[in-house]
């Protein structure tokens, strides 16, 4: 655990409103991008994240500090995007693999990119061409800088797999940019 997440569990212990406010600084922002990934819309994302806040508040009293905070709450949020994904779809739940069929049916990639930055629209289509723990994995760690083993926590794997998959989809993203300069 960071010294920044001791700080957060520790604050959050003896005093939950201030404990919030540090978890809201230190964790909103990538709450919001990596659910902002996963659902493909501005509006979609906001409410994902501010869902997974109210839950992660909640049910503070339920996490063991043995975990990282970092993985308990990205896995809060990815579940809460799921969520979202789901009711869109007037269905209970939804699996990584259709919640990526909606995303890809909703939403280019490039989207929320500057579409004059070629090489980052390239690397959202590439992304894109993954299967759906592939991308959450490449994601998590790439843009997240999670640990294989955090990513493990989240995606319900090992960290071995996590580890696996990972560079299975950076060799993959390496071999479509490399075709479509």
């Amino acid at each position: 655990m960071t010294p920044n997440d001791q700080k957060i569990v520790e604050a959050m212990r003896k005093n939950p409103q201030q404990g919030f406010k540090l978890l809201v600084a230190a964790y909103m922002q990538p709450m919001y991008w990596h659910t902002r990934r996963l659902v493909g819309s501005h509006d979609d994302a906001e409410d994902a994240t501010q869902e997974a806040l109210v839950r992660i508040y909640k049910s503070f009293d339920q996490y063991d500090a043995k975990r990282s905070l970092t993985a308990w709450v990205f896995t809060i949020a990815t579940r809460e995007a799921l969520r979202l994904l789901a009711r869109r779809a007037g269905r209970a739940t939804v699996s990584l693999d259709e919640a990526t069929a909606q995303v890809l049916s909703l939403a280019a990639p490039d989207q929320w990119l500057d579409s004059s930055d070629t090489i980052a629209v390239k690397l959202q289509q590439a992304i894109h061409t993954l299967p759906a723990k592939q991308q959450v994995t490449f994601n998590l760690r790439y843009y997240d800088e999670l640990s294989y083993a955090e990513i493990a926590e989240v995606t319900g794997s090992t960290a071995a797999a996590a580890k696996a998959n990972y560079h299975v989809a950076k060799e993959k993203i390496t071999q479509y940019m490399n075709q479509h300069d």
